[in-house]
C-alpha cells in the first residue's frame, strides 16, 4: 500500500537526521513507539470492514519488520562510528613522554603544628581540642577577664549571638579540661581562633597553641626550662629564652618570652631589629582565681600557662615577612616547602 512506502521514507528521512545514538532512538520512538505511527495504524483497524482488517493487518505487521530491521541495521552502523570516534579521542601515543604529577606536601603552618605537638608530647603533654564557638564564660570569665576588659568589647570580638562568639584563644580550652580532670595536669590545646584584626603579621583568623601545666609544686623556673628545650628544638641547639614582666588576666606573675635570634646567634640583624632577641610568646604562672574557678585548690597546687601563635613560629622559622603569605595559597610560595 501506498501509505506503507510513505512511511518507510519518513523513517529514512529522520534517521538520516540524527547525529547520534539518542536522536535516533527518538527517531525511531516516532515510528515504532506506543505513541508512534505504527501503532496509529494499528488503532485504524477498528474502522475498516471486517473482511478487509486481516489484510491490513498483515500490510502493518510487515512494515513493522521492515522499520525494525532498517532501525536496527542504522544502529549497528551509528554505533560502530561512535565508537571509533571514541577511540580515536582517546588514543594514547605510548613513545610520549607521560605527564608528570607535581608532589603535594604539608602548609608550613601544618608542619610547624605537628612539630610543636610532638615537641610537648615528648615532655610529657596530652592534646586537647575544645570548640571554636565557645561562650562568654569560658573565653571570658573563667579566665579571670572582667566584663570591662577590652578584649571583650564588639570590635575585637566576633559575636554570633549576646552569649557565644567565635574563640579569642585556646585558652578556653584549659577551663574545660580542668573542669574534668584534677591535678597533676599536662595539656596542649593547638586551634583556630578568631580576632578582629588585620594587618602585616596579623589576621582575623590565626592557629594558636596554649600549653598548661598543674601540679604541686610548680614554678616559674620549670616554666623557663620547658620553654628553654622548645627553643633549642624549633629554632637552634644555641637557642635562649628570657621572661620580660607582661600582665594577663588569667596568670599572676605574667612574663613575655623572648627567643634569642637564630638568624644573627643574638648579635643583631634585621629579623630582631638589632635587639638580638624575637618575642614569640606569652606566659605564666596560672592565676589563683583561674584555678578557683576550676574547683582546684591553689593553696595545694600551682601551675603556669604559655600561648603562642603558630603562624608566627612558622613566620620566624622561614623567614616570612607577611602573614597573608600563608592563607593566600600561592603555589609559587607552598612549592618552596617541599621535601
Amino acid at each position: 500500500m501506498d501509505i506503507e512506502n510513505d512511511v518507510l521514507q519518513e523513517a529514512k528521512e529522520a534517521a538520516e537526521k540524527a547525529e547520534d545514538s539518542r536522536a535516533l532512538y527518538e527517531a525511531k520512538m516516532q515510528f515504532l513507539g506506543r505513541s508512534g505511527k505504527v501503532t496509529a495504524l494499528m488503532k485504524r483497524m477498528k474502522d475498516l470492514a471486517q473482511e478487509m482488517r486481516p489484510a491490513f493487518g498483515k500490510q502493518v505487521n510487515a512494515l513493522r519488520e521492515r522499520l525494525e530491521g532498517f532501525f536496527a541495521e542504522i544502529e549497528a552502523r551509528m554505533k560502530e562510528r561512535e565508537m571509533e570516534k571514541k577511540l580515536a579521542a582517546e588514543r594514547v601515543d605510548v613513545t610520549m613522554p607521560g605527564r608528570r604529577h607535581g608532589k603535594g606536601t604539608l602548609h608550613p603552618v601544618t608542619r610547624v603544628k605537628n612539630e610543636l605537638i610532638d615537641v610537648f608530647a615528648g615532655m610529657g603533654f596530652e592534646v586537647f581540642e575544645g570548640p571554636e564557638i565557645e561562650n562568654e564564660y569560658y573565653n571570658f570569665t573563667a579566665l579571670n577577664t572582667p566584663a570591662d576588659h577590652p578584649a571583650r568589647d564588639m570590635q575585637d570580638t566576633f559575636y554570633l549571638t549576646d552569649e557565644f562568639l567565635l574563640r579569642t584563644q585556646t585558652s578556653a580550652g584549659q577551663i574545660r579540661l580542668m573542669e574534668k580532670k584534677k591535678p597533676p595536669i599536662k595539656m596542649l590545646s593547638p586551634g583556630r581562633v578568631f580576632r578582629s584584626d588585620d594587618d602585616a603579621t596579623h589576621s582575623p583568623m590565626f592557629h594558636q597553641m596554649e600549653g598548661l601545666v598543674v601540679d604541686k609544686g610548680v614554678t616559674l623556673c620549670d616554666l623557663q626550662g620547658m620553654l628553654d628545650e622548645f627553643a633549642r628544638t624549633m629554632f637552634s641547639e644555641t637557642s635562649k629564652t628570657r621572661l620580660r614582666p607582661s600582665y594577663f588576666p588569667f596568670t599572676e606573675p605574667s612574663v613575655e618570652v623572648d627567643v634569642s635570634c637564630h638568624a644573627c646567634g643574638g648579635k643583631g640583624c634585621s629579623l630582631c631589629k638589632g635587639t638580638g632577641w624575637i618575642e614569640v610568646l606569652g606566659a605564666g604562672m596560672v592565676n589563683r582565681r583561674v584555678l578557683e574557678n576550676c574547683g582546684v585548690d591553689p593553696d595545694v597546687y600551682t601551675g603556669f600557662a604559655f600561648g603562642m601563635g603558630i603562624e608566627r613560629i612558622a613566620m620566624l622559622k622561614y623567614g616570612v615577612n607577611n602573614i597573608k603569605l600563608l592563607t593566600e595559597n600561592d603555589v609559587r610560595f607552598l612549592e618552596q616547602f617541599k621535601d
